[in-house]
């Protein structure tokens, strides 16, 4: 098993939990962005810095990934690809994208997308918080725990 971070969004916080969670557990963990990702020295995390350009980071995720990976990302079109492949996925926010749940939030992302089109204003997420950071940490735990 491996955990691929989707690094192009990823807040920092996100990474240092990521860090020293694949120290602790042992896993290999690969942050893929279209830029530079400082990374602590670690015999268990890397980055791949991939050409700038829509979703190459993305695909190269899907590229690599394979069955029961860990994918950490809040991209909802990269989630459902991974899930295809049978990874696991987690937002930022700590929250579990499955079979179960993805396509409603497949449908939601592209309806958002559509008012946005159309003129409409839509407020961002809220504020990355120490309850998101929280989520984050205690469901990265429960999943690296069962694998």
């Amino acid at each position: 098993m491996k955990i691929y971070v989707d690094a192009d969004g990823c807040p920092t916080v996100v990474k240092e939990i990521i860090c020293r969670a694949a120290e602790r557990q042992k896993v290999y963990t690969i942050f893929v962005a279209n830029h530079f990702i400082k990374l602590p020295p670690s015999a268990y995390t890397s980055s791949l810095q991939v050409p700038a350009g829509f979703d190459v980071a993305d695909n190269e995720i899907v590229k690599l990934c394979e069955l029961n990976d860990i994918v950490v990302t809040s991209d909802i079109p990269l989630a459902d690809e991974v899930i295809d492949k049978q990874a696991h996925v987690i937002t930022f926010r700590g929250e579990t994208l499955d079979k179960q749940n993805i396509k409603s939030r497949l449908n939601t992302r592209d309806f958002m997308e559509t008012m946005r089109a159309s003129g409409v204003q839509t407020s961002g997420p809220a504020p990355y918080g120490q309850r998101d950071k929280k989520a984050f940490a205690d469901t990265l735990d429960r999943m690296l725990a069962k694998a």
